[in-house]
């Protein structure tokens, strides 16, 4: 027969586990304290360095507003429009210096049929900035003048090209003026069809 009662006075409980399992979660819980101290300084210290970064990006934004409304106190709206007019002036004559004669003379000459001869050419630049080409011809038929108007239009250097004048001379020829808006070889963004 076996005994199975205790006999000593105390029982005997085996506490080094237990004593061990909240050590180490008191271990656990003190690591966490201090990783969340050392996260609390840092953001803490970063939150400090963006209220000074942000405060002075605001006292910069103040100093450009206030600057840019003294140059605009300053400018005179007169002057400006001065300048732009003068501005304007001065693409134009770019835009005649830049102007090929040579271009648009072989782009007549590839349209011009050979009984249709070319009296006067005016180019300009109107308000839109478009080069608006004015050609006098002279022909003795209609019908070859109708030619070269289609000439010039299959050519792709000329659009929106209109028979604004056409009369009979005292030479018994008729002659026309054409105007349209050419667009020079290097400006052009379709390709040229024969």
């Amino acid at each position: 027969m076996t005994l199975r009662t205790n006999l000593s006075t105390r029982p005997f409980y085996n506490e080094r586990a237990v004593q061990a399992v909240l050590g180490l979660a008191a271990i656990v819980i003190v690591v966490i304290t201090i990783f969340n101290m050392t996260r609390l300084w840092s953001l803490s210290g970063r939150d400090r360095r963006l209220v000074v970064e942000a405060q002075a990006a605001e006292a910069r934004t103040d100093a450009l507003r206030a600057a840019v409304a003294r140059a605009r106190s300053s400018v005179d709206a007169g002057h400006i429009a001065e300048i732009a007019a003068e501005a304007r002036e001065a693409n134009h004559a770019i835009d005649r210096r830049a102007f090929s004669w040579t271009g648009l003379f072989n782009e007549l000459e590839t349209a011009l049929p050979h009984d249709v001869r070319i009296a006067g050419v005016i180019p300009h630049v109107d308000k839109a900035g478009q080069l608006i080409v004015v050609i006098d011809v002279e022909s003795r038929s209609v019908e070859a003048i109708s030619r070269f108007f289609d000439g010039l239009e299959e050519s792709g250097a000329f659009h929106n090209l209109l028979s604004k004048q056409e009369r009979e001379t005292s030479e018994n020829t008729i002659a026309a003026t054409l105007e349209g808006v050419y667009t020079p070889p290097g400006a052009r963004t379709e390709p040229v069809t024969p």
